[in-house]
């Protein structure tokens, strides 16, 4: 990945290292736009990392930088949105026909109640007004009869029952009401208590294909889940594998305009050389450790070690020496401005230094920091090329 703080940088800095004002705006167009395209990375990745990272997943969560090989194979075997939208479709309509046939078995069972010699008190609202009932909507909240269950059973508007279990419920309302409301001794209280018991018995016979009905949807709404579940990850898998070539894009065009840049460059000159060499003997043991690191990436034979470190600047490229130069600058401008808001300190600092120095860490990176001032003086001895 690239460092964010080259990018910044550039646009501060090529004034120095561009020589005219056309490359410096086409440097700076190319950063800006550099910048914008990191951004958007940037959100995607968050997105991507926010999805395997949820809660709803029924897994460990996972990194967007998934393998390759796991990523093509959510693809492979992931069934596609467009696919599971149809799928939900003809799902759908198929449950609905199946439901509205287990509605015809059921309406059956409802001509049989209805056609009793004893449903006649049923079949229409209770005259709440001409009877005389002044307590009827006190004693029964949801008043039922028969006529309004067969006109919701054929409302054509949406508004009709959409299981079968709900017309089962109003059935039961019809008669429970009438036997809430009347008193036991009385005829209508002893119709709907049988009406009730014959109704019952006849459901019971419907019942095992509505369980199975129950069962079945329960079944694919739970496999429609499980598919829609995996065409999520696969298309964040290729999500992320698409940010991976875009983010490796860009690492590819942040290096050549680097390498553009230094070619408008001047050459790092031996004072300036010279420079680094000591201002990398200057700096703290974290920016040192920085430093060294910026070197080993671009130069695989060079590596870290605690003891015998030897930096050959006049081996290193233009754009290495570049970037150490603006580095150690930077580095010492903000060392150098702390040291400056802590002068009341400099005797706590110089006993801790003191602690230090018998540090075995501490003296590892003292011996890198003379190492290098070594070396940048062996420089200075040599004659110009």
């Amino acid at each position: 990945m690239m460092e964010k703080v080259d990018v910044s940088n550039l646009r501060a800095r090529n004034a120095e290292v561009v020589g005219t004002d056309a490359e410096m705006d086409k440097v700076k167009h190319s950063v800006d736009k550099l910048s914008m395209e990191v951004d958007n990375l940037d959100q995607r990745v968050n997105e991507v990392e926010r999805f395997y990272s949820s809660k709803s997943l029924n897994q460990p969560s996972t990194s967007w930088s998934t393998s390759s090989r796991n990523n093509k194979d959510r693809e492979r075997y992931a069934p596609s949105f467009k696919k599971l939208q149809q799928d939900a479709s003809r799902r759908e309509a198929a449950a609905a026909k199946r439901m509205q046939d287990l509605m015809r078995q059921f309406g059956s069972i409802l001509r049989q109640i209805t056609q009793h010699k004893w449903a006649w008190p049923f079949m229409q609202p209770v005259d709440v007004e001409g009877l005389g009932l002044d307590d009827y909507y006190e004693v029964i909240d949801r008043p039922m009869d028969f006529s309004t269950i067969k006109n919701q059973m054929e409302a054509k508007d949406g508004t009709g029952y959409k299981h079968v279990r709900e017309i089962c419920a109003d059935v039961r309302l019809v008669f429970t009401n009438a036997m809430k409301y009347n008193d036991e001794k009385s005829d209508v209280h002893g119709m709907a208590k049988t009406l009730l018991a014959k109704f019952e018995e006849k459901w019971l016979q419907l019942l095992p294909k509505v369980i199975e009905e129950e069962k079945r949807r329960e079944e694919e709404e739970a496999e429609a889940q499980s598919n829609m579940q995996l065409a999520k990850q696969a298309a964040h898998a290729k999500t992320a594998r698409d940010l991976s070539n875009e983010l490796n894009e860009v690492d590819s065009q942040v290096e050549e305009l680097r390498d553009m840049v230094v070619k408008k460059c001047r050459k790092i000159s031996l004072e300036e050389k010279r420079n680094i060499g000591i201002g990398l003997s200057k700096l703290r043991p974290e920016d040192l450790t920085k430093a060294l690191e910026m070197v080993a990436k671009t130069n695989s034979k060079f590596v870290l070690r605690d003891e015998d470190l030897e930096l050959d600047i006049d081996a290193m490229s233009e754009s290495t020496l570049w970037r150490l130069k603006f580095f150690v600058k930077d580095a010492l401008r903000v060392q150098g401005r702390g040291s400056s808001n802590c002068e009341e300190n400099k005797a706590d600092n110089r006993k801790a230094a003191t602690k230090l120095s018998n540090n075995p860490v501490s003296k590892t990176k003292k011996d890198k920091s003379d190492a290098l001032a070594n070396t940048a003086k062996k420089r200075n001895k040599m004659p110009a090329p």
